[in-house]
């Protein structure tokens, strides 16, 4: 699979299914030294109040990615991690 595949699916979290985002732009957190993708950086869905509060990513970790679909990601951020890490914009 090509990183570019990833454009247009959107990422769903298994445990409460939760629709954590888009991904328009890939984003990939990779480890400089082994070159082995750690995660998947989501932007913070936009909304009408997003213009109050602090632009935040979330970091999906390769390891909770279940299933690639067509159309979805499905992950499991529940069972794979105690919460998934926020990272300031």
């Amino acid at each position: 699979m090509r990183i570019s595949e990833f454009t247009g699916k959107e990422v769903i979290n298994l445990g409460d299914g939760a629709r954590l985002g888009i991904i328009n732009e890939c984003e990939l957190s990779i480890d400089s030294q082994t070159g082995q993708i750690l995660g998947i950086i989501l932007p913070k869905r936009k909304n009408l109040l997003n213009f109050l509060a602090d632009l935040q990513s979330t970091v999906v970790p390769w390891q909770a990615i279940k299933r690639i679909g067509e159309e979805v990601i499905i992950v499991d951020l529940n069972n794979s991690y105690e919460s998934y890490e926020r990272i300031l914009g």
